[in-house]
């Protein structure tokens, strides 16, 4: 009973404080105009694409500024300063990593690249694999939230859509960057704008010693995009490859400290966008490849070895159709997964997805409603219904408060069904997990302030998750009964045009995992982070000198609370830049998921040359 009162006056507490948030942001309304930066940002879905204004769901936008002043150095490690993103990475720079947004696993978020899924048959372990650098990035999308009905498998919680482009100008950029524990990395890119035809490349080799035994690692990435302007759209073309090569100790199994590890992931898609008066077609075929080779002890690969080849080959076509009651879209996906492994067989799956929304606004363009479904046939598990709603109104130019709801689904991996290991053991019997998710939000958005509230709630059935009857047993994926999961979450930034201070941001979530049943030990459910707060401040030093400074708590349900500080000092010429950048500045011991301690402090240089020709 005690604990009940407690949990109650715990989550009071959290909503006095999204009340008070409610009632301040308004008070700030009638300082400047909209924020024109944000206004000409395209939110893409897979049917209809909204300016941010107009978007009725929780979306976080990272700049290319902000992109550049970040003290990160992977795109991981940037998307750890987000708040309710949940980055738990086992080594350092993104080496390995699983991306978590608002409690939900690493197969429950949906990485694009431009619009393109990165989803992995095998395992969502690799999501984060990447081909190509921070400095291909020209924004990232956070969308929180059911996102299932606009794309489909894997967006459970939430989808990241990481933006590159080719830019309008010819430049060349090479960087460097040195560090402690052996670390560099050396890039190069070039871009070539032309009245109809534009394209990029962009290289990069990085490699570190390590901060503990066997955390070595090598990568290497390759990237290249072009865009050819037709009269009314354009064709595109992107691809790219990433390999990495790294000392794994520990990071799947605490008793092993031998482990290793090789992944490969390349992506190519190619395809068009069309606009005919008020109808507006885009096509895309793409083919993703994996492949990831693990080695329990890495001197002696054939004491374990596994082995898996994915491939992910589709077609995604859609469309949508202005008239006078609103935008209408509707669009298809078909694609055929396969994996090849020497531990989880052979195995293949076609999937339909096929995508219905409306766009309608009432009220002098106050009130926006925004319905929708998706169903999806999958071969190896049948049909389901993805059905939204997004609602939004309009209070004035700048105070805007919106509601969503829908119905999302997860099919197991081929890793949940068939894995067999020292240490785990699949389980052929899984269903596929399904929720309810639910969002009440207020967003404030002018020339100098951004400022959102969000309170959440996700209802989730057959959810799966690793578990173990007794300490010594395999871990074994069930679907443990019910889990309910919610919280608030705080945004605010304000910007300054002419001040020592150029920015100050403050992010926050909470959230609270309630657990109807499970069956004995839980791996990844509850490993959520609890309570995150994430300040930034970015400032001018003197002409030239910019800092950033980010601190971090971090309150992890099954692990104990930490704070990290990291800065970044900047040093800008016309073509030149260097910077310092510290991470973990107070030597500060943490883990973030399966037990493997992470990197105290750790110091690196970096120089950029760019070249406008």
């Amino acid at each position: 009973m005690l604990q009940k009162l407690k949990m109650i006056h715990r989550k009071n507490q959290i909503f006095f404080i999204a009340a008070c948030l409610f009632s301040v942001f308004p008070l700030f309304a009638q300082e400047n105009a909209n924020d024109k930066e944000l206004e000409n940002i395209i939110i893409d879905g897979n049917t209809i694409s909204l300016p941010f204004s107009q978007t009725s769901a929780n979306v976080q936008i990272i700049t290319k500024q902000q992109i550049e002043q970040s003290p990160s150095t992977s795109i991981a490690e940037l998307l750890s300063y987000s708040s309710g993103v949940d980055i738990r990475q086992r080594g350092v720079h993104g080496v390995q990593a699983d991306i978590s947004i608002r409690g939900s696993s690493n197969e429950q978020v949906l990485v694009l690249i431009n619009g393109i899924r990165l989803s992995d048959s095998q395992t969502g372990h690799n999501m984060m694999n990447l081909p190509f650098s921070m400095a291909s990035v020209e924004r990232i999308e956070i969308i929180k939230g059911p996102a299932a009905r606009r794309f489909g498998q894997n967006a459970y919680a939430g989808v990241i859509n990481i933006i590159t482009k080719p830019l309008d100008v010819d430049d060349v950029v090479v960087s460097a960057l040195g560090g402690e524990f052996g670390t560099y990395s050396l890039g190069a890119g070039i871009n070539l704008a032309g009245k109809k035809f534009s394209q990029f490349v962009q290289a990069e080799t990085s490699h570190s010693d390590g901060y503990r035994y066997n955390t070595d690692y090598s990568n290497k990435n390759v990237w290249y995009q072009n865009s050819y302007k037709l009269k009314n759209g354009d064709l595109h073309l992107q691809g790219g490859v990433v390999e990495k090569k790294f000392g794994a100790n520990g990071f799947y199994s605490t008793a092993s400290a031998q482990e290793y590890e090789e992944t490969q992931t390349s992506l190519l898609s190619f395809g068009t966008v069309q606009k005919f008066g008020n109808f507006r077609l885009n096509a895309d075929a793409y083919w993703r490849r994996s492949q990831d080779m693990y080695l329990n002890v890495r001197s002696n690969p054939a004491a374990y070895r596994n082995m898996h080849i994915g491939n992910n080959v589709g077609i995604n076509v859609n469309s949508n159709y202005k008239w006078k009651l609103g935008v209408t879209g509707a669009g298809v996906e078909v694609r055929k997964e396969f994996l090849a492994s020497n531990n989880l067989g052979a195995h293949n799956q076609f999937i339909t997805s096929i995508f219905l929304d409306h766009h309608l606004t009432l009220l002098d363009d106050k009130l926006d409603i925004t319905p929708g479904v998706n169903f999806a046939d999958y071969e190896d598990f049948g049909s389901f219904w993805y059905p939204g709603i997004d609602i939004g109104y309009r209070l004035n130019e700048n105070n805007k408060i919106f509601a969503n709801v829908g119905k999302t689904y997860r099919v197991p991996t081929y890793t949940d069904i068939y894995y067999s290991g020292p240490n785990n053991e699949g389980n052929p019997d899984l269903k596929p997990e399904n929720a309810w998710s639910y969002e009440l939000g207020y967003r404030f958005n002018n020339k100098n302030i951004l400022a959102t509230v969000s309170l959440f709630h996700r209802e989730s059935k057959n959810l799966i998750d690793w578990t173990k009857q007794n300490e010594a047993d395999k871990w074994k994926p069930e679907n443990i009964a019910h889990v309910n999961t919610g919280g608030v979450e705080m945004d605010f930034t304000h910007r300054f045009f002419v001040s020592f201070i150029k920015s100050y941001s403050v992010g926050y979530t909470y959230i609270d995992n309630e657990l109807k049943k499970t069956k004995g030990f839980s791996k990844y459910a509850f490993d959520n982070l609890r309570h995150q707060l994430v300040v930034k401040l970015e400032h001018k030093i003197v002409k030239n000198f910019t800092n950033q400074i980010v601190w971090r708590y971090n309150d992890r349900a099954t692990l104990s609370n930490y704070n990290l500080l990291d800065d970044r000092l900047n040093y800008q010429l016309k073509n030149f830049s260097i910077f310092m950048q510290i991470n973990n500045i107070t030597n500060a011991k943490y883990i973030e998921t399966n037990l493997v301690p992470m990197p105290g402090r750790w110091l690196e240089i970096g120089a950029t040359f760019k070249n406008v020709f």
